[in-house]
């Protein structure tokens, strides 16, 4: 099969998480332990993604500043556009659901990025693209979830937000295409830079908004910690036994 046709289809992954995270919301009332979990679950696997993958692998390049200048820059990437985000939703949201809309466009941002991860890694390995995207479904479907949630307790239609569900496919493609075509045939050392890039973002995501998210739902759950445990070690398992070349 065609290698970019291939990542088409690993980015279809997360967009599927994401769009079943909304049918959730459509249809199923989770309870708001059960959200907890699946946030501390999607936390552990996205630790695991950076942890176990991207930085390992970044750090056999060279020079190992310019890999933790580019970590440091998707920190600091992520932080500006969640406080442009926040400004927005702080000035809009109460005006006619203006910040259920901030709050699309934000995790858009996100899907983009998660499709720029998939593309890049599919240049470096075909196997590690697959990868990347199986440990990014896991924190879509709590994502499609609440935004979905959201746009449901706003009164937007059902069809409307059936829509919104499926149109963030979207992002999460063309990051994908951006990223394959535009790394395709780069030095690996400016692949590696934008994989850790994505990984300062990924990071700063788990602290910023799938934790904090999670203890907004159940403050104190001894099982908490247990799906953070779970969910690092699903994707170190994956990691270990599926071939990435």
């Amino acid at each position: 099969m065609n290698e970019y046709l291939l990542v088409l289809l690993f980015a279809a992954l997360p967009a599927l998480g994401n769009f079943a995270g909304g049918l959730l919301a459509e249809f199923v009332p989770l309870s708001r332990l059960a959200l907890n979990l699946a946030l501390y679950s999607a936390a552990g696997v996205v630790v695991a993604v950076v942890a176990v993958e991207l930085i390992p692998r970044a750090l056999e390049a060279e020079p190992a500043w310019a890999i933790v200048g580019a970590f440091v820059l998707g920190g600091a990437f992520y932080t500006a556009v969640d406080w442009g985000i926040q400004r927005l939703n702080d000035r809009f949201g109460s005006e006619g659901g203006a910040g259920q809309w901030v709050i699309f466009f934000g995790v858009s941002v996100d899907l983009f990025s998660d499709g720029i991860m998939v593309g890049t890694g599919s240049t470096v390995a075909v196997g590690l693209g697959l990868l990347l995207a199986l440990g990014q479904v896991p924190s879509d479907v709590p994502e499609g979830f609440s935004t979905i949630a959201n746009f449901r307790r706003g009164g937007v239609t059902r069809r409307t937000r059936l829509l919104l569900s499926a149109a963030f496919a979207v992002p999460i493609f063309l990051g994908a295409t951006l990223g394959y075509w535009l790394m395709r045939d780069a030095p690996e050392l400016y692949k590696l830079l934008l994989l850790t890039f994505t990984a300062g973002v990924l990071s700063t995501l788990v602290v910023e908004e799938l934790v904090p998210e999670a203890v907004e739902e159940v403050p104190e759950s001894p099982l908490s910690p247990l799906a953070f445990i779970g969910g690092f070690a699903l994707f170190t398992l994956l990691s270990a036994y599926l071939e990435i070349g």
